[in-house]
Parts: structure tokens; C-alpha cells; sequence
């Protein structure tokens, strides 16, 4: 498991040392009662089981050390407390059956855990989103200014990420969301699909529609490569708030808090450290996505290939998860904008953002679209050379004023032109009322 640093209680809680056990015993005991209720062992038998059954991690530490088997001595351990009635625990089944099952309860309870951190990420993008809906800033393309955008579209498109990601993740819980309790390579030649459905019912899964040793892998692949995609749009976030935190854009500041330190060498230093944790991590998920995908296809009815595989990247990648989702609502929520900055980045480039208005305009008054390209082209670049506005520049071109008139300047370079259907990308995510 991940070191303490990044394990939160609740989500650590799920994956701590141990704990498998519990999970273990709860689908022993599920079975153990359906079988007493459908007489299939004795009804003061399943009393006894459920009422002495109880795990000692110590003791089968103990007993594996000897048996090196896991879940043999999980259940050694198991049987030792419960006394002559233990003899009805486990009947008819395979390890996997209590395994992988346990371990779907696990992935479906992680899951809900990152459902909602998703949602308060998403509650947090949603309120700064509404606050600067307004904020305009220019857009950027290949790092270069194209046309101003606000920061609240910004955060929008975010927005409608995450919403893409949870419903991803419900599929994903979904798909982990079952069971098997159908023996030694799946054929329930002791033990029916009849128990099998009513322990799954029992537990809050379903039962698989067919399985061999083990459930299959790709619905734990699933699971894990989900993560690893909303790891990739958390990337995608920090990604951009660390660009845009740069001393020569500075438009934006992940919070500092009191106290804090940026650099041991240079104390003016307020780096953007959480985010790039944030991406940083992401690369770890993906490699195990990779891992999840290459547990998939196993030898015959199963291998053990998987097993230590997954001992590690089911734990890492729910905490890991869970943790850069609990950071982003951090930055989000505390996130510094620097509408000013916005605007004065925005000026630097004597407004050109406008290029494309001009273009059309020119175009709209019958110029052919080459010729007005060339012309906005050459006179955004004369601009630059000799840092004059554009609107300054297009006027002293004939060609231009051929077709223009001086009063039509003070409308193209008009920014609210750009942003008048920012409120209907709002009214279609439900942010603001239609």
C-alpha cells in the first residue's frame, strides 16, 4: 500500500492490513447462512458459526507461515475459534470464490468513496466556475493567444469532464459490482447457482453470468483504466493551472498557505507544487492501467499472475485517486485568480485576438477570403514589428479601407462579441437557469 502521505482514513481504511480478512468472513458467512436456510447444514451449526466466527490477524499470520496459503489459513484460523461447526464453513468452495468476491465489495466500496470526491470536485469547479463566469482572459492555442474566452469557460469545460468521468466510474462500479460462488473452475459441481445468486443478492452484488476459477479480469481492468482516466483529466487540470501560474503568465496561483516555503534557496519562490503532485501521479495510474490490462488473459481456467499484480495497483490506485481528487477541490477551491493579469495579458498582443472578426467582416463586404487573409495577416505582423494596435494598422491599408469604414473598428474589436453565448454554455450544464 502507498505510503501514509497520501492515504486518507476512509479510503485507507478499505485497503489497510488485514481488512480483507473481515471481508473475507462476511462472504464465508453469507454463504454459511443461505446453506442453513436452504438445509443444507444444520441450522444450530450456522448459530454457532455465526456467533464464534471471528478472525485473528496474528494467528494466521502464524498459520501461513507454515501452510504459505492465504486463505487456508484464514480459515485455519477461523475454525479454531469457531470449534466442531467450523467443519461447515467453506463447503464446496473454491478460494476464489471468497476472494474475488470480498474483493468486489472492496473495488465497489472504493468506488463510492471516489464517486464522491468527484462530486465535491465538482461542487467546487461549479461555484468558482459561476463566480468567474465573466473573467475574460484570452484563449490560447499552441501557447499562442488566439481569441479572449473567459476563465469560467474555462472551468466549464472542466466541469463537463468530470461529468463524463463519473458516469464512467458508475459503469465501472457496475461492472465490479459481482460475485462468484461457483467452486473450482466455475462448473458449481458442489455447491448451486441457486446459493450462488442468494449469497450475491445477500451481499449487494450480482452473480456472474458464468466464471472458471476466478472472475474474469477485464472487469477489474475496467475498473483500474477508469481511474486511470480521470487521473488524466485531473492532469489535464493541473497541467493547466501550473502553466498558467508561471511568473511570465501568472494569471493564476494555486493557495500558499501561511508559513509555507517554496524553495530552500530562493525565498521569493511560490512554486505550484500540488499540481504537479497532481500529474506526477497521474503516470503512476496509467502504469498500472497498463498492469490491469495485463492481467486480463490467464492460463486456462486460472493462473496466479494477477494475484500479486493486484495486491499492489488495487490499493495504490484507489488511494492515489482518492488523494488527487481530494487536492484538486483543494486548489479549486482555493485557487487565486488574477482577473487583472487576465486583462493585461490579453492587451499584450495590440489586439490581435480580434484577427478573425476583421477577416469576416472583409469577407461579409465582398473581399475573397484569400485576399482578406492576406491583408489581416500583413497587418497584424507590421503591428507587432512596430507595436502599434491593429486597429491602428488596418486603417493606413486602402485596401482595407476599401471595404471598412473607421467607425466599424470600434465594433470588431469589441471583446463582448466573443463571449455572448458564454451564458448558453452555462444554461446547457444546468449552472446557471435557462
Amino acid at each position: 500500500m502507498l505510503i501514509n502521505r497520501y492515504t486518507h482514513p476512509e479510503m485507507g481504511n478499505l485497503w489497510r492490513e488485514g481488512y480483507e480478512y473481515s471481508r473475507w468472513l462476511e462472504v464465508e458467512l453469507a454463504v454459511a447462512e443461505v446453506m442453513a436456510k436452504r438445509g443444507e447444514i444444520p441450522a444450530e451449526a450456522w448459530l454457532e458459526i455465526r456467533d464464534r466466527a471471528k478472525v485473528n490477524p496474528q494467528r494466521v499470520a502464524e498459520i501461513e507461515k507454515t501452510v504459505r496459503h492465504d486463505l487456508i489459513a484464514f480459515l485455519q484460523a477461523v475454525v479454531e475459534e469457531i470449534g466442531e461447526s467450523g467443519k461447515y464453513l467453506h463447503l464446496g468452495l473454491t478460494s476464489s470464490d471468497v476472494k474475488d468476491t470480498a474483493l468486489s465489495l472492496v473495488l465497489r466500496d472504493s468506488g463510492r468513496l471516489l464517486l464522491k470526491d468527484l462530486a465535491d470536485l465538482r461542487a467546487a469547479l461549479v461555484k468558482r466556475a459561476v463566480e468567474t463566469k465573466d473573467v475574460i482572459m484570452v484563449g490560447r492555442t499552441h501557447g499562442i493567444h488566439a481569441e479572449p474566452i473567459t476563465f469560467g469557460l474555462k472551468l466549464a469545460l472542466w466541469i463537463a469532464e468530470i461529468d463524463r468521468q463519473t458516469e464512467r466510474l458508475e459503469q465501472a462500479i457496475e461492472s465490479i459490482r459481482v460475485g462468484k460462488i461457483s467452486g473450482a473452475v466455475g462448473t458449481y459441481a458442489n455447491v448451486s447457482p441457486e446459493i450462488e445468486e442468494e449469497v450475491c443478492k445477500h451481499l449487494g452484488l450480482k452473480a456472474a453470468y458464468v466464471s472458471n476459477q476466478i472472475l474474469q479480469r477485464d472487469r477489474h481492468a475496467h475498473y483500474v483504466t477508469t481511474l486511470a482516466l480521470i487521473g488524466c483529466t485531473l492532469e489535464k487540470m493541473a497541467t493547466e493551472i501550473r502553466s498558467l501560474q508561471r511568473t511570465d503568465i501568472f494569471e493564476v496561483e494555486e493557495p500558499f498557505a501561511e508559513g509555507q516555503k517554496g524553495s530552500s534557496a530562493m525565498p521569493h519562490k511560490r512554486n505550484p507544487i500540488v499540481s504537479e503532485q497532481i500529474a506526477g501521479m497521474s503516470r503512476l495510474l496509467r502504469g498500472n492501467a497498463l498492469a490491469a490490462m495485463e492481467n486480463v488473459a490467464l492460463w486456462h481456467e486460472r493462473d496466479m499472475t494477477h494475484s500479486s499484480v493486484e495486491r499492489v495497483i488495487l490499493p495504490d490506485s484507489n488511494i492515489l485517486l482518492d488523494h488527487m481528487l481530494k487536492k484538486m477541490a483543494w486548489i479549486i477551491q482555493g485557487l487565486k485568480v488574477n482577473d487583472d493579469i487576465m486583462k493585461r495579458n490579453l492587451l499584450r498582443t495590440y489586439g490581435f485576438t480580434a484577427s478573425q472578426r476583421v477577416l469576416l467582416a472583409l469577407v461579409d463586404r465582398g473581399c475573397m477570403r484569400e485576399e482578406a487573409y492576406r491583408w489581416v495577416q500583413q497587418a497584424a505582423f507590421k503591428a507587432w514589428e512596430e507595436g502599434k494596435e491593429l486597429r491602428q494598422v488596418l486603417p493606413e491599408m486602402p485596401e482595407v479601407m476599401k471595404y471598412l469604414k473607421l467607425e466599424d473598428f470600434d465594433t470588431l474589436f469589441d471583446w463582448s462579441y466573443h463571449l455572448k453565448h458564454i451564458d448558453d454554455v452555462f444554461k446547457r450544464l444546468g449552472l446557471i437557469q435557462a
